[in-house]
């Protein structure tokens, strides 16, 4: 079978941010630009142009090539066609695209300014439909963390755990383990020498209270109205303020879990179980909350638990029941990794505001980047970290140098 292909705009899907945004650790990108991944027994790898999603499942049997780059020619014959098989299938629930996001992005602009300014930037965010072990385990090991540093985790995880699924370009691709794979007395030594650190402990932990459930039992936690592929959509019941119902039972369900804080469990519910509303809330999104939505101040000084749930909440009444997906365009727009799609903008408007102005607007705005600093913040709310500091220190650095002057 040939690579099959759907119509998809880049406003509607960008595989470059969707795959490297933290929500995923798996992906992996070859010079052609083709992502691939071992995922439910197979590789998948997908590739994009301006109006299409390329895509090919490679089976262990059918290993003995690389994938070659789709075509960028248009072209009329049958082998060119999408591909109605269960990859295509596949693909539009794992990538989630039965929602039309640009329709998404238009409400929340709407209801946020904020939201509205940062968005052009960075369209085409989607929130994947991940299987519910992978998004726990991937976020256990997010504790204290950065992104590449969690993938480098994931993949030794799989390396040494993981069924062999094929080797393309001498790299072997390996599928995620399952939890009784690491339920062995052995394994949590084994992990630390991997370089797991305490995590190892929580992995092992917790792999060993999920074989003590019933074995549908992180899938009994899914949203009814996001099931399982080939699965009844059902509906969830009425939003509020806190989230709906099915949604705080799947999160304080997950708190029992070893490892798991509110943020690791709002990622699971999220990414894993497809409750939209779960609004994960780290570090950096706690810094977003503040520079951006007047938080850090009175009561919510500091990331207290009452604090987290006060941000969730308050996303939940900007974005509705889809507003831990409009969390994560925002989480991206912040990442260093994708800094230079602003910094153009940013660049063009300080040729229209007064020195001085800037100067003072620079100042304000990293005050709650201090106070997120100057927080006493408990381990759980540390997880994913930017890869490196942002700017926004040397730039207060230079402001203020500026202003003295």
């Amino acid at each position: 079978m040939g690579w099959g292909k759907l119509p998809v705009s880049l406003a509607e899907l960008c595989l470059d941010t969707t795959l490297r945004c933290g929500q995923s650790f798996r992906w992996k990108k070859s010079q052609e630009d083709i992502w691939s991944c071992a995922i439910y027994g197979r590789i998948l790898s997908l590739r994009q142009d301006a109006t299409h999603l390329h895509y090919i499942s490679i089976f262990p049997q059918t290993l003995s090539s690389p994938p070659k780059p789709p075509s960028s020619v248009l072209s009329t014959s049958k082998d060119s066609s999408v591909c109605e098989d269960t990859t295509g299938e596949f693909v539009r629930h794992y990538l989630n695209l039965s929602m039309n996001l640009t329709n998404l992005y238009e409400v929340w602009s709407l209801a946020d300014l904020n939201f509205k300014k940062k968005a052009p930037k960075f369209t085409g965010v989607r929130i994947l439909r991940q299987n519910a072990w992978e998004a726990l385990v991937g976020f256990i090991c997010s504790s204290n963390n950065n992104i590449i540093r969690i993938s480098q985790m994931m993949e030794k995880l799989c390396l040494h755990y993981g069924p062999l699924i094929g080797i393309i370009d001498g790299i072997p691709y390996h599928d995620m383990p399952s939890p009784s794979a690491l339920t062995e007395p052995k394994v949590e030594a084994h992990l630390r020498e991997l370089g797991f650190g305490y995590r190892a402990k929580y992995l092992y932990q917790t792999a060993v209270m999920i074989g003590q459930h019933d074995e549908d039992w992180l899938d009994s936690l899914r949203n009814p109205e996001s099931p399982l592929l080939g699965g009844h959509v059902s509906s969830a019941g009425e939003m509020l303020p806190a989230g709906r119902p099915g949604y705080r039972r799947a999160h304080e369900e997950l708190l029992a879990l070893q490892g798991v804080g509110p943020k690791v469990a709002d990622c699971v519910c999220l990414m894993g179980l497809g409750w939209g509303e779960a609004v994960p809330v780290d570090t950096h999104v706690w810094q977003i909350a503040q520079r951006d939505y007047k938080f850090g101040k009175g009561k919510h000084r500091s990331l207290t638990k009452a604090t987290y749930d006060a941000v969730g909440d308050h996303f939940r009444s900007l974005w509705g029941k889809e507003a831990g997906w409009a969390h994560s365009v925002l989480f991206a727009a912040d990442l260093r990794t994708f800094s230079e799609r602003l910094t153009v903008e940013a660049n063009i408007e300080r040729k229209f505001v007064k020195e001085e102005d800037h100067v003072e607007t620079q100042l304000v705005g990293l005050d709650g980047i201090k106070s997120a600093t100057e927080s006493r913040v408990k381990r759980e709310f540390e997880d994913v970290k930017p890869i490196a500091q942002t700017e926004e220190t040397t730039t207060r650095a230079r402001s203020k140098r500026q202003k003295r002057s």
